[in-house]
């Protein structure tokens, strides 16, 4: 069952530029895998490709093929995703709004996961994190 998710313009505009320039085929697709970080929210990997693999569920955002895995679906039911990029830090922002309209959100509850460009795949798998 696809989230019910938000993707931000931002966020989309990404997601488009790495599929354009993947070199990939017209129809290929944007694959983001999320998984929880603990304490500090949710990590993030992707990659452009030309198919979603056994287990994802495709879902369509103004014509970008975004494929979700199974865990990344149940994960960001009732998120909104956006891209963030500042000065200090660069890459996708995960809110998830657990408030009434009226309620500002706490401090915290806003992840930002670094966008490794050695994550970046072409149709490969994602790559694991570096070692530190």
């Amino acid at each position: 069952m696809l989230p019910n998710l938000t993707v931000t313009s931002a966020a989309e505009k990404f997601m488009r530029r790495m599929v354009r320039f993947s070199g990939l085929p017209s129809g290929a697709g944007f694959r983001l895998l999320v998984n929880s970080g603990g304490c500090s929210g949710y990590d993030a990997g992707f990659s452009a490709v030309t198919e979603a693999q056994p287990g994802d569920e495709a879902m369509e955002i103004n014509g970008l093929r975004l494929f979700l895995p199974a865990e990344s679906r149940l994960l960001l039911d009732g998120v909104t995703i956006d891209f963030v990029d500042t000065p200090d830090r660069s890459g996708f922002a995960f809110v998830k709004d657990n408030h009434g309209p009226d309620v500002a959100p706490s401090a915290g509850e806003h992840s930002v996961t670094r966008v490794d460009v050695g994550r970046i795949g072409h149709g490969r798998p994602l790559l694991p994190p570096p070692v530190s």
